[in-house]
């Protein structure tokens, strides 16, 4: 381990003790703005959400959305891909809305980023269609996940894809965790109407569960 992931790891222990993972789920203010840094720079974040990008077989002149961007790394690795395409980043947090905005500050001034304020009840309909969506660790905090889907469904294009990515965060998190956190995204998807369901993992502790799906 390194000593950005050693002082990494002994902040997040420290921030557990006290409160601050919830600033995970809602990032606000300095504690929030925190919680992206961490989540910007540390190495599994960061291999989880570029493996994640990847998984998506973005074309150069794809239009992709990604739910829950957070401070923009899978953004960035999107945008690599679609170098010729849109990717636009939805989340609800105003704080994770700037640190994407900065993370990927030359797309979006060339227009080929574009950042979201919203939540994801309220997705940008006017959007679409997109040729690819993606989510990491959110679909578990998102009211009414069948709903919040089938309106992704709708934002895609016949044959779009979609990557719902969970690592599971909880005390003592194993293999047998995120198996059981595939097998729930694997059903909420199929709820949702998508079909050519198939499952990628990646060897982290504990491993990272990628969970893909098209649009009939």
């Amino acid at each position: 381990m390194g000593m950005k992931e050693r002082v990494l790891s002994s902040a997040l222990k420290w921030w557990g003790r006290h409160g601050g993972l919830a600033q995970f789920h809602r990032p606000t203010g300095a504690a929030g703005h925190l919680a992206g840094w961490i989540m910007g720079h540390r190495s599994s974040n960061v291999a989880r959400n570029r493996w994640a990008a990847g998984l998506l077989d973005v074309q150069p002149a794809d239009r992709v959305l990604e739910l829950g961007c957070g401070p923009g790394v899978a953004l960035a690795a999107l945008a690599a891909r679609a170098s010729r395409g849109t990717v636009v980043g939805v989340d609800h947090s105003p704080v994770m809305i700037r640190q994407a905005r900065r993370r990927n500050r030359a797309a979006v001034r060339a227009g080929r980023v574009r950042l979201v304020h919203a939540p994801v009840e309220h997705l940008p309909a006017g959007e679409g269609p997109f040729d690819a969506a993606l989510a990491v660790n959110t679909v578990g905090m998102w009211p009414d996940a069948p709903a919040r889907l089938r309106e992704v469904a709708g934002l895609l294009r016949p044959g779009g894809r979609i990557a719902l990515v969970s690592q599971p965060r909880c005390a003592g998190a194993s293999a047998a965790t995120s198996a059981a956190a595939a097998a729930e995204l694997s059903g909420l998807l199929t709820e949702a109407g998508f079909v050519g369901l198939r499952t990628e993992q990646l060897g982290l502790d504990p491993p990272v569960a990628c969970v893909l799906a098209v649009v009939p």
